[in-house]
């Protein structure tokens, strides 16, 4: 093969589960910065289409259909260019002992790539560079580290800190903790180097006649520079640590950031007790407002929206006047106040009588309102556990009626006449105003075809509305069942986040939204779903036009 100048690119990308159009966009920029350096390669994070922590959404044929539009030949296989030959493997297989780069060093594989799903952990990025370094010190050769950065929709952080080595040496290093969204980092090396470096392994060469050999890939390619002359010198960097205290002032920092701007909320608020553990989150909050005012001195466009509290002011319920925001402060503050004084009577009811222990507190959310997410944080749905949290609510009231025919317990009559309501708001010239159908947007017997579609039938928005416009075809139309699967997937994916405290609960659904055992994903969306959303559009307006076709036959045909 013949020797040459390389330019390679590597790249640590703020990507985002399911954001597919802002997914693009970030992996789009991060080309274009490659390409500007000069770099003919460019190696990105693992599962950068998608974001990485899409958890259960992985068995949702939306997911596959969003992600990939072709198919290519799947197993382990290298990529041989005109003058050089590629090898990759994933995250993790750098970290096991019999990594693939090892074979692939001595079947003659001299770049080698590592697409990875990081994410932090204290010390964590010590043993990272040590295995980076060490996976070329052995054979020679070019390693090049992807990383995710930022929080993906869930508890991790993902810090970046994308790498290249160059025969045991780092020769590049992007930064660990960065409000950036995208960070591309270069090298350009002499493929001389590599193969003068490996030439004095002999073990190695030997060694090597006892390898399986990989399928090789050859493409009509070349990334050396053509008639360059000026040939590079391996430099090593001097490897920036961090200290673990800078670790979590940087990393809990940047998480905080990234929650709150995706979130699309103004600020935190958090109750201060004066001990170590508030204080430490304080200091945190404040790091954030650091590295911000940073990113915006150094000219990166930070917005961040601050609430400012106005005294003097008394917020009222929608019926005496009051804006939609005070009506729903002013329901969850009786909400919570429930749960408050639930659990004071389960903890002093028997003291009062002398009697020692206590009692636990029972939920009483459905598995429905779960999953619409109509319920208060921390308010009555809070308990100690729920015998009815996995249960929808039309088999609730099915099971009420057993009660009163099979227990006599007439009283449950007036309950099952009642409409369902969270009774949160005043009376209306004495009548209920509210009602949680109208509140939800939605029915519960809708709820639950949401529930199964999109846990059971593994649906996304897409798929679910393919699926709505088969079995609501005698009673809405494509428009109607479309605003009716984005409805749910907007309030759905606005409320994920409660059912990260949801009270243990008895599991009786297969499509229950409890994400700590029963449905693996995150509870940080973009809930816009822009490019889901554009799908269901298009397929609609297609359909519109079809109808209208078809009508303007038979028209046609009447004339």
């Amino acid at each position: 093969m013949l020797g040459g100048k390389v330019t390679l690119a590597t790249c640590a990308l703020n990507q985002w589960a399911l954001d597919f159009e802002g997914n693009f966009q970030r992996i789009l920029k991060s080309i274009e910065i490659a390409k500007s350096k000069g770099a003919k390669y460019r190696l990105g994070p693992e599962l950068e289409i998608c974001g990485y922590g899409c958890a259960d959404h992985y068995l949702e044929s939306d997911t596959v259909l969003h992600s990939f539009q072709d198919t290519v030949p799947f197993g382990d296989a290298v990529i041989e260019t005109k003058e050089t030959c590629l090898g990759s493997e994933i995250c993790e297989e750098l970290w096991v002992p019999n990594s693939p780069h090892i074979t692939m060093a001595m079947d003659g594989v001299e770049i080698f790539t590592n697409s990875s799903g990081s994410h932090h952990v204290l010390r964590k990025n010590y043993m990272r560079v040590d295995l980076i370094k060490s996976a070329t010190a052995k054979n020679g050769g070019i390693y090049l580290l992807a990383n995710q950065k930022g929080c993906d929709g869930d508890r991790l952080y993902y810090d970046g800190c994308a790498m290249i080595a160059v025969n045991g040496h780092l020769v590049a290093q992007g930064s660990q903790f960065s409000l950036d969204d995208v960070e591309v980092i270069t090298t350009t090396q002499d493929l001389e180097d590599v193969r003068s470096y490996d030439a004095i392994r002999i073990s190695a060469r030997l060694m090597a006649t006892e390898v399986q050999l990989y399928p090789r890939v050859k493409v009509d390619f070349a990334l050396s520079s053509v008639g360059d002359v000026y040939m590079p010198s391996i430099e090593p960097i001097q490897i920036r640590y961090h200290t673990p205290e800078e670790e979590i002032s940087l990393g809990p920092a940047c998480w905080l950031w990234d929650y709150l701007r995706r979130s699309s909320q103004a600020g935190f608020l958090l109750p201060l007790s004066g001990g170590i553990d508030s204080s430490a989150t304080a200091c945190i909050v404040y790091s954030m407002c650091h590295q911000v005012c940073l990113a915006a001195s150094n000219g990166m466009k930070a917005v961040m929206g601050i609430f400012r509290l106005v005294t003097g002011k008394s917020p009222q319920f929608a019926a005496h006047g009051g804006s939609r925001r005070e009506n729903l402060a002013l329901q969850n503050l009786q909400a919570r106040i429930r749960m408050v004084i639930a659990y004071l009577f389960s903890q002093l009811c028997l003291w009062t009588s002398g009697k020692p222990g206590g009692s636990l507190v029972l939920g009483s959310a459905n598995v429905d309102e779960s999953l619409r997410g109509y319920l208060t944080k921390y308010d009555c749905s809070s308990a100690d556990i729920n015998p009815i949290g996995g249960i929808s609510k039309t088999d609730l009231r099915s099971f009420i009626q057993y009660c009163i025919e099979n227990f006599q317990l007439t009283a449950l009559r007036s309950i099952m006449s009642a409409p369902p309501t969270a009774e949160l708001e005043p009376l209306s010239e004495g009548q209920t105003s509210q009602t949680d159908e109208a509140d939800m947007g939605m029915t519960y017997t809708e709820l639950s075809v949401f529930g199964k579609l999109r846990k059971i039938a593994k649906c996304g928005p897409y798929s679910m509305f393919c699926k709505l416009l088969y079995m609501w075809k005698s009673i809405c139309t494509p428009r109607q069942v479309a605003e009716k699967v984005k409805y749910f997937f907007r309030m759905y994916s606005i409320n994920r986040h409660k059912m990260t405290t949801l009270t243990p609960a008895y599991h009786a659904e297969n499509y229950s939204p409890d994400d700590n055992r029963f449905d693996l994903r995150p509870f940080l969306y973009n809930t816009s779903w822009s490019w889901q959303f554009k799908c269901i559009d298009n397929q609609v307006s297609k359909l519109e036009s079809s109808h209208e076709s078809s009508n303007d036959g038979v028209c046609d045909e009447l004339d």
